[in-house]
């Protein structure tokens, strides 16, 4: 789930965009994405990747497991830039046992406060 789309254009801008690992498409909003596992993962890493000009200074992160309250994980603080940045490299997420993960994108870059993402994964083990 996504907090919105913008100009409600699915098909330009959806949330599926985000995973299709092409640098033609993104998704673009201004707030949140909710990523429910199918089941329980341990995150290990986010890699996320932004059009320079229309990123996040600061992601907040939360995460829970079924049935739980989302808890603050960390704050990530990306750089305004167009590559891929890796949680390892970029910033620190801590290894996390989890079904469900928040990230809130806050303080974005643009004047209007318009988040564009073209790629974000999540990765760990099951």
């Amino acid at each position: 789930r996504v907090s919105s789309v913008l100009r409600r254009d699915v098909k330009q801008f959806g949330k599926k965009h985000m995973f299709d690992a092409s640098e033609e498409t993104c998704w673009n909003s201004d707030q949140w994405v909710t990523l429910d596992f199918p089941r329980t993962v341990k995150v290990s890493q986010l890699h996320i990747q932004f059009q320079g000009g229309f990123s996040s200074r600061l992601c907040t992160l939360e995460g829970c497991r079924a049935g739980e309250e989302l808890v603050k994980i960390s704050d990530l603080y990306p750089e305004d830039i167009n590559a891929m940045q890796i949680s390892f490299a970029a910033f620190q997420v801590e290894e996390t046992v989890l079904d469900k993960l928040k990230i809130t994108f806050e303080n974005g870059t643009d004047f209007f406060g318009r988040i564009v993402v073209y790629h974000l994964g999540v990765l760990g083990e099951r």
